[in-house]
């Protein structure tokens, strides 16, 4: 077989040791990158950490409303704030209450917000506990029930606080603060305990929490056994 004596003979296969082209490696890149794109867009980082903090705030509410369900069957008479006769509670003789999981001596604290309404024909003042003492089940910790003399045992080790558990302004809570709420009724001896959601997947339809909940107000997540004790928005409060 004649050759030009132009023809270099050339071999179609990979010399062995021999790397890749620059072009060749532009267009690796370049694929990993649409799909490094694609991967983010679809997984969205950001709304599974919402969304996962989400299910953490439903999953300890839905904890306390069972443990204080308990409570109210197994004492014969409950103190839904830890005083005889529900002083701080709605309806109450004392002064009434709205307590949070958000610690007095956290950052911004104590709640100086003078207009908190709650539901109630008189303002309730704020109930807030010291971060050591916050996960208590004696009466001592956020949310003021004593659970250790229940037959068997408290049901709860501690009582769980937001996974945030930030209040933006101290002078101002509103709907929009990622803490829990608590506040009871002395006039039937209910509870109702709120949190504020974050994410897409449950603040919508069809799985919108806040609306399908039963309860009074469409800006928090609201469970207990009386889902109108904490009110609905006023101006800047709840």
């Amino acid at each position: 077989m004649a050759y030009s004596i132009f023809h270099v003979p050339h071999n179609d296969k990979r010399e062995e040791g021999e790397g890749f082209t620059l072009l060749e490696l532009l267009i690796v890149i370049g694929i990993l990158a649409i799909l490094a794109t694609v991967v983010v867009l679809v997984l969205n980082p950001a709304e599974t950490l919402k969304k996962s903090r989400d299910a953490q705030r439903i999953a300890d509410i839905s904890t306390i409303k069972s443990a204080l369900g308990l409570y109210l069957t197994s004492v014969s008479t409950p103190q839904l704030d830890n005083t005889s006769g529900n002083t701080t509670c709605k309806g109450g003789s004392g002064t009434d209450k709205i307590y949070y999981s958000y610690p007095s001596d956290s950052p911004g604290a104590p709640i100086t917000d003078a207009t908190l309404d709650g539901g109630s024909g008189s303002v309730p003042a704020a109930g807030q506990i010291a971060n050591a003492s916050k996960g208590k089940v004696d009466g001592a910790g956020w949310l003021p029930v004593n659970l250790t003399g229940m037959t068997g045992g408290a049901p709860l080790s501690n009582f769980p606080t937001d996974p945030t558990n930030t209040i933006s302004n101290a002078a101002v809570v509103t709907n929009s603060d990622f803490v829990y709420r608590y506040m009871c009724d002395a006039n039937d001896v209910t509870f109702e305990i709120n949190a504020k959601l974050e994410s897409v997947s449950y603040t919508t339809n069809p799985d919108n929490k806040l609306v399908n909940d039963g309860g009074n107000n469409a800006n928090l997540y609201e469970v207990g056994t009386k889902l109108t004790i904490l009110g609905t928005e006023a101006g800047n409060d709840f």
